[in-house]
């Protein structure tokens, strides 16, 4: 079995565990040695990252060629239309060639954890949430796509990746669980690819729900 650490990133936190600056990092958060991120998360997003002690997990979870759903939420500026939407389900243009279609729908605004600090706010312009599913990991790809389709994101939060969640997490909190690597190369149902207890402890509706989970802070 491998062990894997689900962590939710904060704001403004760099996804790795050294800066030659003052930045924010991992290591401010966790202290556990032989880890590293399976993938990346911009330092102006929010949420779920996953990091691993297994060399060939880390590929497995990072590498487009998985496709590994992630599922993030995205506040947007302005009220984003049912046209926009569609036009995300059905793949973007973008710089780099056009994205593989998404799953995309509006939200009401969820119930989050401030940020810190919070998004520029302009009275005169409202912001609308989606709800958006990718499984390719492209450079910053959440945020071009909803600025192609006319509503630049002003917040983005990765809620999921594959099977896991931010399920009982608040941000800088983290939890350990064990995986095992051939379960791991592809998405799975609920529960699927952890042992059954971590399973049990993981199952949640909703990430930002909170739970009866025991998270670990660094």
């Amino acid at each position: 079995m491998s062990k894997l650490i689900l962590f939710n990133k904060p704001f403004q936190v760099l996804t790795q565990f050294t800066a030659g600056d003052n930045r924010a990092t991992l290591a401010d958060f966790i202290d556990h040695k032989g880890f590293y991120a399976a993938g990346r998360l911009d330092y102006d997003s929010e949420g779920l990252l996953i990091l691993t002690d297994d060399g060939a997990l880390q590929h497995q979870l990072s590498h487009p060629r998985f496709k590994m759903e992630k599922t993030y939420l995205a506040q947007v500026e302005g009220e984003i239309d049912e046209q926009a939407l569609t036009r995300l389900r059905r793949g973007v243009e973008l710089k780099d060639g056009r994205t593989r279609p998404a799953k995309a729908r509006r939200l009401q605004a969820p119930s989050l954890w401030p940020r810190t600090p919070p998004i520029r706010e302009r009275a005169s312009i409202a912001t609308s949430w989606i709800e958006l599913k990718i499984s390719e990991g492209r450079n910053r790809q959440v945020r071009r796509m909803t600025a192609a389709v006319g509503y630049p994101t002003l917040r983005l939060i990765r809620t999921a990746i594959g099977p896991w969640s931010l399920a009982g997490l608040g941000p800088g909190e983290y939890r350990m669980e064990e995986v095992n690597r051939s379960l791991a190369s592809k998405p799975a149902p609920k529960g699927r690819g952890r042992t059954p207890a971590k399973a049990a402890r993981s199952r949640q509706p909703n990430a930002l729900r909170g739970s009866g989970a025991s998270p670990r802070r660094g």
